[in-house]
Order: C-alpha cells, then structure tokens, then sequence
C-alpha cells in the first residue's frame, strides 16, 4: 500500500476520539499514574515498530500517567504462548495484545478476551468498522476486540501484458477463464492464472462467490457446507482452469502464496490472486515491475464481486485489573495519529469505512480496487474455535489437491472435507 493510503486516512480521521497525544485534561487524564500495561506485539508487521511503540508508550503516559511495556512477539510460537497465558489466568496474560483474526473465536470462548462490545458503540465506532472485520472479531453478539490493520486479496496482473493483447480486467468469471486462455496462447512462456493447491484463501472466493459457505451455524452448532452444490460449484470451476484449461501448471498443485509470489516476481505470471498489502513488495524485489501492474476485485460470477477473506489483526484487552485502561491504549492505537501512522509503516488497510472510501476515491490503480474489494466484499471464516483445527489439518488444500491431481471429483473431495471439518466441528 502506498503512501497515498495514509494522506486519505490522515485527512479523514473524523471519529470523535480524543486526539492522541493531545493535552487533554478529562477524567481519564490521570487514570493510569503509578501503574503498568503490558502490551504484546506480533514482530514483523512492521519493520519499524520499536520507534512506532515507544512513541505510543510517551503520549500514552502523557495522557493517563500509565507506564506501557510492549513486548514483541513471533507468529509462529504466539498463539501457544497465548493459550497457555489464558490458562495460567488474569496475572499472566498482557493487559492488550495484537491477536490475528482466526484467533478471536478461540482465546474468546476460553474466556481470556474483554467483551468491549459497548465501548465500540460508546465511542461512535461501530457502524464505521467494515463488516467483514467487524464479524472477524465478534463472536455470538460480543465485539472482542478493534480492528487495527488488515489485508484482503484481489486480481493482481501484468498491465502490460494485458495492454499488449488488449485485454481488460475480468468482471465475471467466464472473462476470468477467456483472459486466461488468451493469455495462455499468447504468453507461452507465463503462467496465465495459478491454481495454488496449498493456497486456501486462493480458492474460497470461488466457494464464496458461487453462493457457497465453507461452513453454517444451526441451533448453535457448526455444520460443514463445503460439499453444498453452490460451495462445489465454486470448486468445480476453479479446479477446472487447471485441469480442463490447463491455464495453471502441474506444479501448482503444491504452490502456496509463497510461490506464486517468488514466480510473479519472475516474470512468469500473467494474473493472479495476491493480497492488497504485494504490489509494493514485489516492486520492490523486483524494481523492473513498477509500471507494469494493475489490480481488480475478484470478479463474481456472473457480475459483481466475489468474497475474498479479510486477514489481518485486532487489539483486544485481556481480563486483568486494568480493562479500562487498556481499552484506552486500544483506542490510541486503531484511531487517529497512531493509525495514520502504523497504515504507512505497515502497507495494510485501517478498519473504518470511511477511510477506505477516501483510499477509493484516490483512484489509485494499486490501492482502490483493493479497497473496494474490502469495503464491499470482504468474508471471514467460521468464527468458531473448531476452525483453526481445520485450517491447521489443512482440510481445503487437502481437497483442492486431491482435485488436481485427478484422485476425486470435485463433489467427492468436498465430501471428504465435509466428513473431515464436521468431525472437528463435532470433537
């Protein structure tokens, strides 16, 4: 994401919060003298965040007198170290912590997360927030949590490759297969449009998209829909641009982002899906690439907008002794200055309508469409616990490989994985 996404929030930061950093004498303005916050952070967001932190911690202590202690923390070990802080209860969890989206169900049923449902409403944020992030973090009625950043994936493609044959962004899904049959002929020596087998948020807008759901909750229980004829008709057409077309090679059968990322760096793709937060990281691994791109939301079906998962973080309060000072630093931190400033340093999108809006209007080639595909089509998983098992057992990719490589129908593989999700639903 651009510099330019940060001048559209700068400028509309309109949310009747306290400004931060301000020298604001209300009651809360010494709340927190003489006592401690502790924050944890996922490394790697941002390449700058100690600066980010330790500016937040000066205006925070400005502000209530409270002293914060942020601790970065590594994705790939955070959430067992989160789950075993819930279990040792309120005087080992930290007061706030980023925590990804797909976590929210799970540290909310054990009973670690703050509802702060009213505090949203109270703070005139909760009609601002895009709902796919907003049903991210809300489980059965409650808010746990502000949304701080997220990302959502779209068409990304060679402008000009596209420009060369003539071709335009696809706006249903037979263009998305015509476009990726030309490009398939006229561009040889490229990948017109990569089937990833182990990319699973590749292929849920294309269950999504046909009116399939990867999962419905009835009479509170989970039940698996992947295996829904409108879910494997999604299925069916994806897996048939490899398959029948041939527009994607073997080899991605087995590709994730990762790979698909590495090959479009190459040169050696034509069109693909990537998230809002590649197109200045590819340009800069690959310098050669600026000018050549362009994006599009994912085209539905037959028109309109195909769901795409919106990934990203939330700050949620833990339940300890200093809730509401805490969901004063989470105020701080997902509004006015601070997120200005963490939207620049991070590449990702804010979690407020009305910035993203202003982010569209800037028409930029490589961030509005973006924005468009988050503020009117963004989707979430099942917000329940049981699906990060699934995820973890890789149950999707499981199914759209078994497609791939020829071992089950389409209506067959998503039995298995309807078999396979409900059992962990069940468990």
């Amino acid at each position: 994401m651009r510099k330019l996404v940060v001048g559209a929030m700068a400028m509309t930061m309109a949310l009747g919060l306290t400004a931060c950093g301000s020298d604001d004498s209300g009651d809360d303005a010494s709340s927190g003298k003489g006592k401690d916050l502790t924050v944890w952070i996922m490394e790697g967001t941002n390449p700058d965040a100690k600066p980010f932190f330790d500016e937040v911690s000066a205006a925070f202590k400005k502000k209530t007198g409270a002293t914060v202690h942020v601790e970065f923390q590594q994705w790939a070990t955070a959430q067992k170290k989160f789950t075993t802080a819930i279990e040792g209860g309120p005087s080992q969890v930290p007061d706030v912590a980023e925590v990804g989206t797909t976590w929210i169900p799970q540290f909310a049923e054990t009973g670690g997360l703050v509802d702060v449902t009213d505090k949203v409403k109270d703070a005139g944020l909760d009609k601002d927030l895009v709902k796919g992030l907003a049903d991210a973090g809300t489980l059965d009625g409650k808010q746990y949590g502000m949304p701080w950043y997220a990302g959502v994936r779209g068409l990304l493609f060679r402008k000009d490759i596209f420009e060369k044959h003539d071709l335009k962004a696809p706006t249903t899904w037979q263009e998305l297969r015509d476009t990726a049959l030309v490009l398939k002929e006229k561009e040889p020596d490229m990948v017109p449009f990569p089937v990833a087998g182990s990319a699973e948020m590749n292929a849920v807008p294309f269950i999504w998209g046909a009116g399939g759901e990867l999962a419905k909750q009835e009479g509170g229980s989970w039940k698996s829909a992947i295996n829904s004829p409108e879910s494997v008709k999604g299925i069916q057409f994806y897996t048939d641009l490899a398959k029948k077309d041939g527009v994607s090679p073997a080899k991605a059968t087995t590709w994730t982002e990762k790979e698909i990322a590495t090959d479009f760096q190459k040169g050696k793709i034509a069109m693909t899906l990537s998230g809002s937060w590649t197109p200045e990281g590819f340009m800069a691994a690959a310098p050669d690439l600026k000018g050549k791109l362009a994006a599009a939301p994912i085209p539905g079906e037959k028109g309109g907008l195909s769901k795409s998962f919106l990934g990203g973080s939330y700050l949620s309060t833990f339940k300890g002794d200093n809730q509401d000072l805490a969901w004063e630093y989470v105020k701080m931190v997902t509004t006015g200055e601070f997120a200005t400033k963490w939207g620049e340093q991070s590449n990702y999108f804010p979690g407020q309508n009305s910035l993203l809006e202003k982010v569209q209007e800037k028409n930029d080639p490589l961030v509005a469409p973006f924005a468009k595909q988050m503020t009117e089509a963004g989707g979430t998983v099942p917000q329940t616990a049981a699906y990060g098992e699934i995820q973890a057992s890789q149950v999707v990719p499981k199914m759209i490989q078994s497609i791939l490589t020829g071992k089950k129908s389409a209506q067959e593989a998503a039995d298995q994985a309807a078999q396979e999700m409900d059992k962990i639903f069940a468990s």
